[in-house]
């Protein structure tokens, strides 16, 4: 017997019961019908201790068409109250409060599970039904089981009664990033204010993009105190994530996520050299001749003329009109924009020390 549950013969169908989250459209009943006629039940369906069904709503649909009085059931314990709460509920009336969008991504996760686990069983048992044995007393019908998609789609109707499944991941991605010990402090921390803000109604994809800004400033912060790397990969981290603490409070998410991805990059190639030697690093490769440069005039002259670019395109056209080769383009040169402006940064600084 195993501590999530056990197989159970001969429960009578009668007594197996379900609440309004389960569909009530089965789409076309016959091939299922036909199927269990022929071959029996081959994955039991699963309910709770007290006969309420989790999974097999269509199955428990085909046997009763079918007339039978006894079916034999999986019966699955350790399902919490909540989500037990939930299946259960009979009316719409019955809901004591709204659910927050943690709770309904924390059911979605459980229910979810449940239903893999379900779909294994079915896969289990259509494999040995192709191998042309019958365990006619133990086990879905013949039929395909659902897809992950599908699976997802499910279980995210039946907690929230919406195709949501995207955002109840990615709320799911959030919970699993609090709970996770192995997570820096911060990063949990970040992670549980984040989804308090879901809760007040703050945008999912925004908390999403900070998250995972504030992993890649943590993956900055331990290479800066990292005395086992080079001394320029620790500047240059260190650099990097004081330049994304400016940037939190003012930068578009999306945006702090990219530049985070970027600065964490740029430290983990950075070399021994200072930092006002890593752009022309980067900027030419070693092998190559050295360059004439042009003269500062030139520079002045270049960035009057782009001291206003961004107000000359709307980025809500450029994003999605570039291809993928021309993005490419853009954010490389953003980011030789960005070392250049470090090392220039640092030899000005330099200069300024000594005068």
């Amino acid at each position: 017997m195993s501590e999530l549950g056990h197989i159970e013969l001969e429960r009578a169908v009668d007594s197996i019961w379900s609440g309004r989250r389960h569909r009530e459209d089965y789409g076309d009943l016959a091939p299922l019908v036909e199927s269990i006629s022929r071959d029996g039940l081959l994955q039991p369906i699963t309910i709770t201790p007290d006969g309420m069904l989790i999974c097999g709503a269509r199955r428990l649909a085909a046997i009763r068409r079918l007339g039978w009085k006894t079916v034999n059931v999986w019966v699955r314990s350790g399902i919490s109250t909540f989500l037990g709460q939930l299946l259960a509920e009979q009316d719409d009336n019955l809901l004591h409060k709204p659910l927050t969008r943690t709770e309904e991504a924390a059911l979605y996760a459980e229910l979810k599970a449940l239903m893999v686990e379900d779909a294994a069983g079915r896969q289990e048992a259509s494999r040995f039904t192709s191998e042309q044995e019958n365990p006619r007393s133990h086990g879905a019908a013949t039929v395909a089981a659902p897809q992950k998609g599908e699976t997802r789609q499910q279980a995210a109707l039946m907690v929230t009664g919406r195709n949501s499944y995207t955002s109840l991941e990615r709320i799911n991605e959030l919970q699993q990033i609090a709970a996770d010990l192995s997570q820096p402090d911060e990063v949990r921390e970040r992670a549980s204010r984040e989804l308090e803000r879901i809760d007040a109604g703050e945008s999912i994809t925004g908390a999403q993009h900070r998250i995972r800004a504030a992993q890649a400033l943590a993956e900055l912060d331990t290479l800066a105190t990292d005395p086992a790397q080079p001394a320029g990969i620790r500047d240059t981290a260190a650099a990097g994530a004081a330049r994304l603490r400016e940037l939190e409070g003012t930068a578009r998410p999306a945006d702090l996520e990219r530049l985070a991805e970027i600065a964490v990059e740029r430290a983990k190639t950075a070399t021994k050299k200072r930092p006002n030697q890593l752009a022309s690093a980067r900027l030419r490769a070693v092998e190559e001749p050295a360059r004439e440069f042009l003269p500062v005039r030139s520079f002045v002259y270049l960035w009057d003329e782009l001291s206003t670019w961004t107000e000359r395109y709307d980025p809500e056209t450029i994003g999605p009109a570039l291809s993928n080769e021309q993005w490419v383009m853009f954010e490389h040169a953003v980011a030789a924009t960005i070392a250049f402006l470090d090392a220039a940064r640092a030899a000005r600084d330099a200069r300024r020390d000594t005068a």
